[in-house]
């Protein structure tokens, strides 16, 4: 196993590299498709950083909402059933923060620039 540099380094650099030397030199067509791979880079570089977090706060967030153990997405499946059978009620205040904080963590990793997400960080 390589110590030195982690995979966000290489992303970084990756990216790097396309923003302040490749993006330069290029135009048209091709100066666009080296912007849509720095973005890529950018959110790979954001989920690595923050993605294990991000999940194990939504598990725990659907444990304690379904009472029950699970994978991500056997517990997803679960909530949406409980959802559609009305065994949860969509008002309830638990479903819409385990709801708005799993949509913002998502935001945070692909569009941290997204005007409402800044909204939602100056309301806290």
């Amino acid at each position: 196993m390589m110590d030195q540099p982690s995979m966000r380094e290489l992303v970084e650099a990756v990216r790097e590299f396309l923003e302040q030397k490749a993006m330069p030199e290029l135009k048209g067509h091709t100066a666009f498709h080296a912007r849509v791979a720095a973005n890529a880079l950018a959110i790979v570089a954001r989920q690595l950083e923050q993605g294990p977090q991000a999940e194990a706060a939504e598990l725990e967030r659907l444990r304690a909402l379904l009472g029950r153990d699970g994978t991500p997405e056997e517990l997803n499946r679960a909530l949406c059933q409980a959802i559609r059978s009305s065994e949860l009620d969509v008002l309830s205040p638990e479903l819409q923060q385990h709801l708005e904080r799993t949509a913002r963590a998502k935001i945070e990793i692909d569009q941290p620039n997204y005007s409402g997400l800044r909204i939602a960080r100056e309301r806290d």
